[in-house]
């Protein structure tokens, strides 16, 4: 992505106004400049542009209305509608936002467009980075969160396992990593839950597998849901359930993003990804509600629903991960409705059981302004997995603490990684806000990458 950074002794101010500030700032303003905006009725309302003419009629500043410092409903992204209303040019910071880092970084995302199957032109503006805001760090994670909108955008006819193998590999090579993939008929043996949400379509599933940086580094493995798209399988979704499940491969998608980002800062750490990529379809091979699969770590499945198939594909992979005995192994999905339900499509909920690694990554979360929100893996509700035919099931009765029990059914392939993280993402903003166009989303690898950079810079 071409950079929206740019150094330039010329650049247009943006002032930041709320409210409470207006006035003091109105009265700084050249009587004719203070004049037109009292004209243009502008109330320096939260995300209210205004841009002040000079004598000559070239802009002599911008006016941009944020919330109070201490209002509870401050979005610190709001500046990244700037890059939608700015005309072209390159802008400053003239006065400090809440967070001038922040800021820059949703003046970035602000700039991001969807343009692979219509014209859709990035905006034509550029920022002088705010002092002390580290431009390359914002780009860094800028690209990688545009990396992952891009990936969950693309519609599945355009992105099925195949292709989205095809994108790890180009990471891969841009960072030297080693790429290795397990596909088809070779899963049946080793990988037999990914092989059986997999085998019905024409699409053949694989486990992408990429490995980076020093051996001698602490392990970190990433685990993300390749699921490209999900019918439900036999247990067919609604159209409506069906319509956005082009997303459903988000936490593939999220899982690069933060592979980028890590393997672009050159942070210490040795790091692998591991991504079952799938295609839940309707054939008449494709798994069935009551069959029962030996996984790769040797426990029992029974299927109680063909539509919980995300956790059947990861769990072999985790499987595979914990054989290392990663420090830290991480995996995201966009899981259950249930996640929806409790906490919406903002917040997803996070689940471990180690309490530092809780409370850096709620720390993280809140500083990156990628909110995430610590459920339980409650340990009552182990017991609605148990099947009477196998060992578990991966869909309990009864349609209680969906997101919760999802975990715990992971929790079981999971024994000798030092410490675990499961985060059940959503990867879709429903509605734009700034920064975040409506469409596919890069959700808690910002937040992961910050913490993963305090551990390992």
């Amino acid at each position: 992505m071409p950079s929206v950074f740019e150094t330039s002794s010329t650049a247009t101010p943006i002032t930041f106004v709320s409210k409470s500030s207006w006035d003091r700032v109105a009265e700084t303003l050249p009587p004719a400049q203070r004049q037109f905006a009292r004209a243009s009725a502008f109330a320096a309302k939260p995300g209210g542009y205004l841009a002040l003419p000079a004598t000559d009629g070239i802009i002599a500043q911008v006016l941009f209305g944020l919330e109070e410092a201490g209002a509870r409903s401050r979005d610190l992204f709001r500046p990244g509608a700037l890059p939608g209303l700015l005309p072209p040019g390159t802008y400053r910071f003239a006065n400090a936002p809440h967070d001038a880092r922040l800021a820059a970084l949703a003046f970035a995302l602000g700039c991001y467009r969807f343009a692979r199957y219509r014209k859709a032109d990035r905006p034509d503006v550029r920022l002088v980075p705010p002092d002390g805001v580290d431009a390359a760090e914002i780009e860094r994670i800028a690209d990688a969160a545009m990396l992952a909108r891009d990936l969950i955008n693309t519609p599945s006819n355009d992105m099925g396992p195949d292709e989205l193998a095809a994108a790890a590999q180009a990471l891969a090579a841009e960072f030297g990593a080693s790429f290795s993939c397990t596909v088809g008929e070779e899963l049946a043996k080793s990988f037999p839950l990914i092989h059986a949400v997999g085998m019905a379509s024409s699409r053949t599933p694989r486990l992408i597998d990429i490995v980076w940086g020093d051996p001698d580094h602490p392990k970190v493995t990433l685990v993300g849901k390749g699921v490209c798209f999900d019918t439900g399988g036999l247990d067919l979704k609604p159209s409506s359930g069906m319509l956005i499940m082009k997303k459903d491969m988000g936490g593939a998608a999220n899982v690069l993003a933060l592979a980028r980002m890590v393997m672009d800062a050159k942070l210490k750490v040795r790091l692998r990804v591991l991504i079952p990529a799938v295609e839940n379809a309707v054939a008449g091979n494709a798994f069935r509600p009551l069959d029962i699969f030996t996984s790769r770590k040797g426990i029992t499945v029974e299927i109680g629903n063909t539509d919980a198939e995300g956790r059947l594909v990861l769990a072999d992979a985790l499987a595979l991960a914990d054989e290392e005995k990663p420090d830290l192994l991480i995996d995201l999905g966009t899981l259950t409705g249930a996640a929806r339900v409790a906490l919406g499509p903002d917040l997803p909920p996070f689940y471990t059981n180690d309490e530092t690694l809780a409370a850096d990554v709620a720390r993280c979360a809140m500083k990156e302004n990628d909110p995430l929100w610590r459920m339980p893996l409650w340990p009552p509700y182990d017991a609605w997995l148990d099947s009477k035919t196998a060992t578990i099931t991966n869909a309990p009765s009864g349609g209680f603490a969906g997101s919760i029990t999802c975990a715990l059914f992971l929790q079981r392939f999971v024994e000798h990684a030092r410490s675990w993280l499961h985060v059940d993402i959503f990867g879709w903003t429903p509605s734009a806000k700034p920064a975040r166009p409506e469409g596919g989303e890069c959700q808690a690898a910002r937040a992961i990458y910050a913490l993963l950079s305090e551990r390992y810079a």
